[in-house]
């Protein structure tokens, strides 16, 4: 018997579209391909430097001769940087989505340059031909666009600094508050902002359909590498990597000045839900910048490295170590010009009325199904690395 024709929130038929996913083989885009290949009929133009993530849907394997979703899946191994073949994937399909981006903190410090041409410079030609061709366009952005919040910049004690009002981050009404230029941290941040600025004229001007998307630290299975195994040795990822990492060595985790900055936590899988709404709600999702978190699921940095380490111990059966975290000054961590924002907490306003998404796991069911993912994926090949440098010392 056939399955009822999926609809949208307003009980339209969806109609099967091409999507060219530009940034398809990163964490992100590995988990939207899945769902989109698992739960859809729509065609993704797969493009990237790298398809680690998303060997599983477009090879198939020994136990796997035949993929189920066919050929609805196609790797392009293209940089947008100097590839002339983009315009033509993006003529082909009906919707771009463009998740590619240097996001890692590490990276803002020591690369800035880098930073700011992949966040702005290599965007625009995408913005461009979305809008010459009248192609929709669903732009991922980052929460750092907002940056400190106005409550910060009051005394430490001062009663306002728990007015939600000067801290919960709100799309069309929040201001967007930088460090001083010289605080290179915030070269991501600005590239985003304005790509965003970029993305919103041409739609005011040029009548582009575009979504932004704002993702609220977003984790889950695949996020990022593990430094020596899967990534550089010298690296510094994320911080739920970076505290992966030091739980899997059976290091204290590094809280860069006490972990006192506040953070939310959102789900992969709950997340991706939103980006399929606004993929497949156009009326209701174009020309609108969402926020994407859990407002929910909000810890302090130093929080979350106990939490990560009780989850940790019970996932792997392994005791934690007496003294779980140890205090590291930023300048130390990350290098100098190195600023940070105190607490991001997403307003969800905008995206609960026009799409009508919440969040649903909490924070120990997520950190309980990454680390156990991390867990499995790793320790083995985390252990061989520490015995190679243990024998070649």
């Amino acid at each position: 018997m056939d399955s009822p024709a999926r609809v949208d929130l307003d009980g339209n038929p969806i109609k099967t579209i091409t999507i060219c996913m530009i940034g398809a083989g990163g964490f992100i885009g590995s988990h939207l391909c899945e769902k989109l290949m698992a739960e859809t009929t729509h065609k993704v133009l797969a493009v990237d430097v790298y398809n680690d993530k998303i060997k599983h849907l477009i090879e198939p394997t020994p136990s796997n001769h035949n993929l189920p979703w066919g050929d609805r899946i196609q790797f392009h191994r293209i940089n947008i940087k100097n590839d002339s073949r983009l315009e033509g994937l993006i003529k082909m399909s009906d919707l771009t989505i463009n998740l590619a981006a240097i996001c890692t903190p590490a990276d803002y410090n020591t690369r800035p340059l880098d930073t700011i041409y992949s966040n702005f410079i290599d965007a625009l030609p995408v913005v461009k031909y979305c809008s010459e061709n009248n192609k929709r366009l669903i732009h991922f952005s980052t929460c750092e666009v907002y940056g400190k919040t106005v409550g910060s910049f009051l005394p430490k004690d001062h009663p306002l600094r728990q007015d939600p009002a000067l801290y919960v981050l709100k799309e069309d009404h929040s201001p967007c508050i930088f460090g001083p230029i010289e605080k290179q941290r915030w070269s991501y941040a600005c590239a985003k902002q304005l790509i965003e600025r970029l993305v919103y004229a041409e739609g005011a001007e040029n009548g582009l359909e575009f979504t932004i998307v704002r993702p609220f630290n977003w984790i889950g299975p695949r996020m990022d590498f593990i430094p020596g195994v899967d990534g550089p040795s010298e690296g510094v990822p994320r911080v739920l990597a970076c505290f992966s990492n030091n739980l899997l060595r059976g290091e204290p985790l590094k809280l860069v000045d006490g972990g006192v900055s506040q953070r939310t936590f959102v789900y992969i899988k709950d997340a991706i839900e939103a980006v399929l709404l606004m993929i497949e709600n156009p009326a209701r999702a174009n020309g609108h910048i969402f926020n994407v978190g859990n407002p929910n699921n909000e810890v302090t940095v130093k929080q979350l490295a106990e939490m990560m380490t009780q989850v940790y111990a019970k996932v792997s059966g392994e005791s934690s170590l007496e003294v779980p975290t140890i205090d590291v000054s930023s300048q130390e961590f990350y290098g100098e010009g190195y600023d940070d924002s105190d607490k991001r907490i997403p307003d969800m306003t905008i995206i609960n009325k026009q799409l009508g998404w919440n969040p649903k796991t909490s924070l120990w069911d997520l950190l309980e199904s990454t680390l156990t993912y991390q867990h499995t994926t790793y320790s083995e090949a985390v252990k061989r690395a520490i015995a190679k440098t243990v024998a070649s010392s």
